[in-house]
């Protein structure tokens, strides 16, 4: 039975826990990061999960030594962006006129968790639990003791819990959380395409529906279709060749016949609130601290915003017990803006498009802000933060 003492101890090796751990690590602290499966070695076919990774998460992973070992065949830059409401209204975000050399990345979440885990490795700084599965959590003084199913003990100065929406970690520690549904899945897939992207991300917002094309390396993008729970189980349950014909259709023949490159899968969409990330002992990070609307494509950037904003602050107060209230009381008032921000703006947003009465004021506003070349430059740097 080891009884090992760690100034952190990660929950969960998803992108965002990875992350933190490797960032960590490479700063001094001594972490562990405990994680129930290894993850999966990537092969040719295209992962369904896509994110699209902002500037600024960009350069953190930069900084943990991650990015750069991503297989640049992979991934995609983003370079403009077109968004039609469901009538007359039209924004195209453009990186160029913007002066920013591109707006995000594309790329699979499978290859980035490939190549934190990569990073992580050659790096040596963080000792891994994996397979592994908590047992117990206790409080004892300052520290938490932390018992794995196999026996082994972990003693830990901070739990970061960076286990997902349904944290163990965030309700073990007493941290309440406020689900909202919002009666709609996410529909994702890739396909093939008959004519370039030439690295346009689009958007349509169809009375209540919106429906993303992302580009992906190549000929290629990738499908996220949020629409209505029933709407989206007949769209997975399509063959291919019908669901191709449904989402060329729907993104007005943009790119041409389609060829399905994986199979649809679904995922609910909810708004998570939380009260707050941290108690003593404790902080949340990625979805567990917090879940909002893909329509922006901002949840894992958020994440990653968590992960460098603790780094930071832990290596601010090095001396101190990274378990100290103090301590992370600064990290939660340094995300609650940002990410109370992002909430407040997609919920708003949803409802705004969901709200047949205000169809004239949405596709307006979209008009008037395509015609204000200074407003959508910033909304690019709002974006890129």
């Amino acid at each position: 039975m080891n009884n090992e003492r760690y100034q952190a101890v990660i929950v969960g090796a998803g992108l965002v826990g990875a992350a933190a751990a490797l960032a960590l690590g490479r700063q001094g602290f001594r972490v562990a990061l405990i994680e129930r499966q290894v993850p999966a070695l990537p092969d040719a076919t295209w992962d369904t999960r896509i994110y699209a990774i902002s500037p600024a998460p960009q350069r953190f992973l930069e900084h943990t030594g991650a990015w750069q070992r991503l297989d640049a065949a992979r991934i995609q830059p983003v370079y403009r962006m077109d968004v039609a409401g469901d009538t007359t209204g039209a924004v195209r975000l453009d990186a160029y006129q913007a002066g920013v050399p591109h707006l995000a990345t594309i790329l699979e979440s499978g290859r980035l968790q490939h190549a934190l885990w990569q990073a992580i490795e050659a790096d040596g700084s963080v000792d891994r639990f994996c397979p592994a599965a908590i047992e117990s959590l206790t409080r004892d003084g300052d520290d938490t003791r932390i018992t794995l199913a196999d026996g082994t003990v972990l003693r830990a100065e901070l739990v970061v819990g960076a286990d997902g929406a349904a944290s163990r970690i965030r309700d073990w520690a007493g941290l309440a959380s406020t689900l909202v549904p919002y009666g709609q899945s996410g529909v994702v897939a890739n396909f093939e395409c008959e004519r370039p992207h030439r690295g346009t991300a689009y958007q349509w917002f169809l009375g209540g529906d919106i429906l993303a094309w992302l580009p992906l390396h190549g000929n290629r993008m990738s499908m996220v279709w949020s629409t209505g729970t029933e709407h989206a189980d007949e769209l997975v349950r399509l063959g291919a060749a019908a669901l191709a014909e449904k989402v060329r259709a729907a993104g007005h023949d943009r790119l041409g016949s389609l060829r399905p490159l994986t199979p649809a899968a679904a995922f609910p969409l909810r708004l998570i609130r939380v009260a707050s990330p941290v108690a003593p002992g404790v902080a949340l990070i990625g979805d567990a601290a917090h879940g909002v609307h893909p329509l922006a494509g901002q949840g894992v950037n958020l994440g990653f915003g968590d992960a460098e904003a603790l780094v930071a602050v832990l290596a601010r107060h090095r001396r101190a017990h990274c378990g100290d209230m103090r301590v992370l009381q600064a990290y939660a008032r340094e995300r609650a803006e940002p990410v109370q921000r992002m909430q407040a703006v997609t919920h708003g947003l949803h409802h705004l498009f969901a709200d047949d009465h205000a169809g004239w004021l949405r596709n307006a506003g979209m008009r008037i802000v395509d015609r204000l070349p200074p407003l959508k430059a910033a909304l690019v740097r709002e974006a890129m933060a």
